[in-house]
């Protein structure tokens, strides 16, 4: 058989009926693909045009202009507003949300006091906490196409997207109406909440197209106030540099010493935005539910685990989740800033080796500062004065004179 799309965009699909189809009007059409979109699990369905974004375009430009995206080179790359640089042929985006549980209960430092080392926890980010959304999500949009043939009874060329596609996918989401967006930059439901995974799927037919709903924030300014690295420009507008996701995601170099302190014991993302935000109250969160697949299988990992971490133990680790994302040497670095910051002397000893022997400079490095932090005078003078590179020498030298300020200060 002769197909009438000879040559398929990168990632695009022909999708074909099984049936004829049933005579639905367009709004039918759209209710009944919205209802088997919830029973895939994507409980939130919107549809705007494939129309390019010109007033987000002009905003992300700005964006990138002040720098504030980093070390992310890859984020000007591509039209990311204009939805047809991915699929010329699209006429509609409908855009699909899936929710995810978060477990925000930590075990901090003091209760950790008479435990092995192992017992030190470094924090994950909610999305993290469960399998891989990115391959889930993107079965569930090409499910969804599938369904939408069935439904008009029409070949539809489809272009699935998840997050690491080329496109502005909040602000799409936005000019959907599937949720506005808050003064954290995230997307956020109506009577739900803003823990939610985005996808797209982009199509080469025409659906009733939903309407932009009013931002909903007020005066609160609690997601910005909260920020632990002071991240927020201002409402909507985020400094990646200094957001504990970029430090310890998509950062491959050395943190910035001051931001260190203010990570926490977060290893991999932060949801802080997130849970201080009262449209995601325990309440919120229980009635948007949560993907089964995406419940929380670990709220955390051991930091003298990761700080240790082997090749073959990496990847035991980061299979099948959103911890791919980062390299065994950023999560080690991650755990030694984040083992600094619990500031229990008992991790002197794996701190001191790792600041002696890692296979990585950088992960070194941020053991001397940890050792600082951890007031191991005597394991910074020996890094001070071994043959240690100039990075770890510099780092233990700086941590050493700052420990013994603090000490003159303090008699």
């Amino acid at each position: 058989m002769t197909t009438p799309f000879p040559q398929l965009p990168a990632g695009a699909r022909i999708h074909s009926p099984k049936s004829r189809g049933s005579a639905l009007g367009t709004a039918e059409l759209l209710a009944e693909l919205t209802a088997r979109a919830g029973a895939l699990g994507l409980s939130q369905l919107a549809v705007t045009s494939a129309a390019p974004l010109e007033q987000a375009a002009t905003r992300w430009q700005e964006w990138l202009t002040h720098g504030h995206h980093g070390a992310m080179s890859y984020l000007s790359d591509g039209e990311r507003a204009d939805p047809r640089s991915l699929l010329p042929s699209a006429k509609s985006v409908i855009c699909v949300a899936m929710p995810y549980a978060t477990n925000s209960e930590f075990v901090p430092a003091n209760r950790l006091a008479g435990k092995p080392p192992e017992a030190a926890q470094g924090q994950l980010a909610g999305y993290a906490q469960g399998r891989d959304y990115h391959p889930l999500l993107w079965n569930r949009l090409l499910a969804l196409a599938d369904i939408l043939a069935d439904l008009t009874g029409e070949a539809i060329l489809a272009r699935p997207c998840v997050d690491t596609a080329p496109l502005l996918e909040r602000a799409l989401a936005a000019r959907a109406g599937l949720g506005f967006v808050g003064k954290n930059g995230l997307i956020i439901a109506p009577g739900g909440t803003s823990l939610l995974l985005l996808g797209e799927l982009l199509v080469d037919f025409e659906l009733p197209l939903g309407a932009a709903i009013k931002d909903r924030c007020g005066e609160c300014t609690k997601c910005l106030d909260a920020c632990p690295t002071a991240a927020f420009v201002g409402p909507y507008v985020l400094d990646a540099k200094r957001c504990i996701s970029y430090l310890t995601i998509e950062l491959q170099d050395a943190i910035p010493r001051e931001l260190r302190a203010p990570i926490g014991t977060r290893v991999f993302g932060c949801d802080v935005c997130q849970t201080v935000c009262p449209f995601n109250s325990p309440s919120a969160r229980a009635r948007a539910g949560c993907a089964p697949e995406l419940a929380s299988t670990r709220d955390g990992l051991s930091l003298i685990g990761l700080l240790e971490l082997g090749a073959s133990r990496y990847r035991a680790v980061v299979r099948r989740t959103a911890l791919r994302r980062v390299s065994r040497v950023q999560l080690a670095r991650n755990a030694a800033v984040a083992l600094g910051n619990l500031g229990d002397p008992q991790h002197t000893a794996a701190l001191f080796r790792a600041a002696l022997e890692h296979s990585s400079v950088l992960v070194r490095e941020h053991a001397a500062w940890a050792l600082g932090r951890l007031g191991a005078e005597s394991e910074l003078r020996t890094l001070c004065d071994s043959q240690q590179p100039e990075p770890v020498r510099v780092e233990a030298c700086r941590s050493l004179a700052e420990l013994l300020d603090r000490a003159a200060h303090a008699t």
